[in-house]
Order: C-alpha cells, then structure tokens, then sequence
C-alpha cells in the first residue's frame, strides 16, 4: 500500500498537537473523576468487561497489555470488592471467566457519569462557534480511531 501524500504541509505538526491535546484532556478527565475508590487498571478492566462482557484473564490481559499475572491480581482484588464475579470457562476446564457484577457495573456508571459531568461543564463555557467546532472535530477523531489505515514501514 502506497503512502498518500498529505494534503497540507503541517500534517506532522498537527498530529503532534492533536497527540498532546488527546492526553491532556484523557488525564483532566481522570483528575476530575478519580475519587481513590478504584485504581486505573481496575477502571479499564470495569470499561472492558462492558464492552465485551464475560472474558478470561488471559483475554483480558491480552486486551489491556499487561502480564496475565498482573490482570490476574487485579481481577483477585475487585473480585474480593465485589465489582466482578468468576464462572468457569464452558469449554477450557483450567480457565474461568470474568463478569460485572451489579456493584461493578454501577461503579463503571458513576465514573462515567463524572466524566460526563465536567466535560459538559467544560463544554458549556465555550462559545457556541467553539461547540460546533468540538462537534466536527469529534467526528473527524472518532473516524481517524476507526481507521484501520496504518504505515506498512
């Protein structure tokens, strides 16, 4: 696949600038919704149990890229929170898989709701040129995130 020439000049940049603004606002939004009550590794496997539902250590470590000892300890503590619930695998007799529990899935609510919270707030304070603006720009990010084009070198 031949790399497609970009349409202006500055493309480096921009991405480099869309990169550092991405996580800026990833880790407002962690800063204004991380209330000590669940760590980030147990937030991303609450995120990631929602998305998929039930799934096996090794998926899940696979999936978040971490050791499966390591998902396995996190998976060993917010079982013991009661935030997930083990069942065994239906066809691997060695493995088991992982689900939200009602616990669970209402703490992935509360976070996501406080997140929803300040970005409206956040969102509010900008001028309605400004919104529509973060509107199209929302769209254009969500579709470079399901791009499946990537660089062959």
């Amino acid at each position: 696949m031949a790399k497609q020439a970009s349409v202006f000049p500055g493309v480096d940049i921009a991405a480099a600038d869309l990169l550092t603004a991405c996580g800026q606002l990833v880790r407002r939004l962690r800063a204004e919704t991380n209330n000590q009550e669940l760590s980030w590794s147990q937030l991303a496997v609450l995120a990631r149990l929602e998305e998929t539902g039930p799934t096996s250590i090794a998926d899940m470590a696979r999936a978040e890229s971490v050791k499966p000892q390591s998902m396995g300890v996190t998976l060993s503590v917010m079982e013991d929170e009661g935030l997930v619930e083990r069942t065994p695998h239906p066809t691997d007799g060695r493995q088991f898989l992982f689900a939200l529990t009602t616990a669970g899935i209402e703490a992935r609510r509360r976070v996501r709701a406080a997140k929803q919270s300040w970005l409206a707030g956040a969102v509010a304070t900008l001028t309605a040129d400004e919104q529509r603006d973060l509107l199209i720009a929302a769209a254009v990010i969500r579709r470079l995130a399901d791009s499946s084009t990537r660089d062959p070198a």
